[in-house]
């Protein structure tokens, strides 16, 4: 069965490994669930929708990236990739 949401979706994740620039032979993608608070999910819902050149997966990648080099790790790697997701092409774009 056609789903376009789903279509939309996977879109969405292509969208972002390729704004992210992750070297697919050297970087691999983890994936994981995680419960979280409803007050938490509505405001992520909520940033989501007022900004609509970032998604889930990006907001997530740049929060745990952030939080990370917050706490001391010091990588170059996490740092590059704390960057990217946050300055990304898609986030210049502004608004649309």
């Amino acid at each position: 069965m056609h789903n376009p949401r789903l279509e939309t979706i996977q879109q969405k994740i292509i969208d972002q490994r390729k704004s992210l620039s992750i070297d697919s032979e050297t970087e691999s993608i983890i994936s994981f669930i995680e419960d979280v608070p409803v007050y938490l999910n509505d405001a992520i819902r909520k940033f989501i929708d007022e900004h609509p050149n970032w998604d889930q997966h990006r907001l997530m990648q740049a929060a745990i990236s952030g939080y990370l080099l917050e706490k001391g790790v010091t990588s170059i790697e996490m740092r590059r990739f704390y960057s990217q997701s946050m300055f990304c092409k898609k986030s210049m774009r502004g608004n649309v």
